[in-house]
């Protein structure tokens, strides 16, 4: 308060002549264009004073058919005007919302100084001009800020977290697992979000918990955070989708309509991934590859005599879930490796894949993409259709059976088709 009192009896005393005390405000409009209603609108207050301030007071208009928040502590400097003086400088940032589609006027503000005039102490009334304000009507194919459906949300930028305690996919016929949304939004009020989602499907029970709202003060805008919350039960055992919800809103800065998206998870019929699974797979190297052939040729003695016993064989669920991974970031040789590890630790399913002529030619096909033999280039493989035929359960050959055993590959791929 002692630094601000030196800076506004800062300026030397004088006669005050016109031009010596103006106040102006600015709205700052997205793109120059004119706001739909509830869209932020930043109005900037700038005061230049040419003389000694004592005391100060800004006197605000009613604002009708507006929403308004100040962004923050009015600010006081020094700045030097085009005749080289120095004079006084009062900033204010209020951020405001028109309510309604319409011309409006922002009546005059008025900054209520005690001077220094020449030696006197004076109050005066220092006054913005009125700003004609039109609020444009939506003119789009959908949506707009009166259609009921979907809610109306203007924003700079929209985001949205989502979290589950526990995993979703773990939890099994009647047990709860907790969904908290966080939902944020740039350049709006806490209320202007919308209510919460429906979180409803087939096959669970929905709690719907409280819904927090706040508001929070940058210096470019306030930022709206909703937070919602269900306890989700599963109501039957088998696996259960839940579809992504998706919320419109519309871009301030673009001026178009955006989508943001709660992400569609799956209830039970999985373990919870580990920190190591989560971890996006590395490139497989040429030691990596190499090793894999390795595995493969060991794979290969090891199944010369094997028998399998009755009953159903299905891929681990790690290397099911390694598979996936790959064939989602179309590495063909992450995919080729996590397949190898696979192969080693279940020989017997292995061998059940070589019983089967499509997808062994899949997997021949694959080695000869991988490991670059053969006549002609081989097209890409659909490693996510592979993926999911090696993670089909398959039933085991019976006692006395014996799985046929091809040829063993060489230790850097399968031999070119002649």
């Amino acid at each position: 308060m002692a630094a601000l009192l030196l800076l506004l009896l800062a300026a030397p005393a004088h006669a005050i002549e016109p031009g010596d005390l103006t106040l102006t405000v600015t709205p700052d409009l997205s793109g120059g264009a004119p706001p739909y209603a509830r869209e932020m609108v930043l109005l900037r207050l700038r005061g230049v004073y040419r003389t000694q301030v004592l005391l100060e007071e800004v006197r605000q208009p009613a604002l009708v058919n507006f929403s308004w928040t100040q962004l923050g502590r009015d600010h006081w400097g020094r700045t030097r005007l085009p005749d080289g003086q120095m004079a006084l400088e009062f900033e204010r940032t209020i951020a405001i919302f028109p309510q309604h589609t319409g011309t409006f006027t922002i009546d005059p503000f008025i900054h209520r100084l005690t001077i220094n005039d020449n030696g006197e102490r004076k109050q005066v009334d220092v006054r913005s001009e009125s700003i004609p304000f039109p609020v444009a009507a939506w003119t789009g194919e959908t949506g707009g800020p009166d259609a009921p459906e979907p809610w109306w949300l203007p924003a700079r930028d929209v985001s949205i977290t989502d979290s589950w305690d526990p995993d979703p996919e773990t939890i099994n016929q009647g047990e709860t697992a907790r969904r908290i949304v966080t939902l944020e939004a740039q350049g709006m009020l806490a209320e202007g979000l919308p209510p919460r989602p429906v979180m409803r499907t087939r096959g669970i029970i929905t709690f719907a918990g409280p819904v927090k709202r706040e508001t929070i003060i940058t210096p470019s805008g306030p930022v709206a955070r909703a937070t919602y919350q269900w306890d989700i039960k599963k109501g039957v055992a088998e696996v259960i989708p839940l579809d992504a919800i998706k919320i419109p809103w519309f871009d301030t800065l673009t001026r178009t309509l955006r989508e943001a998206e709660i992400p569609a998870r799956q209830i039970g019929g999985g373990l919870a991934d580990r920190e190591e699974d989560l971890t996006p797979a590395a490139p497989a190297s040429w030691a990596t590859l190499a090793a894999a052939g390795t595995a493969a040729f060991g794979l290969g003695l090891a199944l010369i005599g094997f028998r399998t016993g009755p009953g159903r064989l299905r891929l681990g669920r790690a290397h099911a879930r390694a598979l996936r991974r790959a064939a989602a970031s179309g590495d063909a040789a992450a995919f080729r490796a996590a397949l190898a590890r696979a192969a080693q630790e279940q020989p017997d399913l292995a061998a059940l894949w070589q019983t089967e002529p499509d997808l062994a030619a899949d997997l021949a096909s694959l080695d000869r993409r991988i490991f670059g033999q053969g006549a002609a280039p081989e097209p890409p493989p659909d490693l996510s259709g592979l993926a999911a035929k090696l993670g089909r359960p398959r039933r085991a050959l019976a006692t006395g059976s014996r799985a046929p055993v091809p040829g063993l590959a060489p230790l850097d791929g399968p031999l070119a088709q002649a």
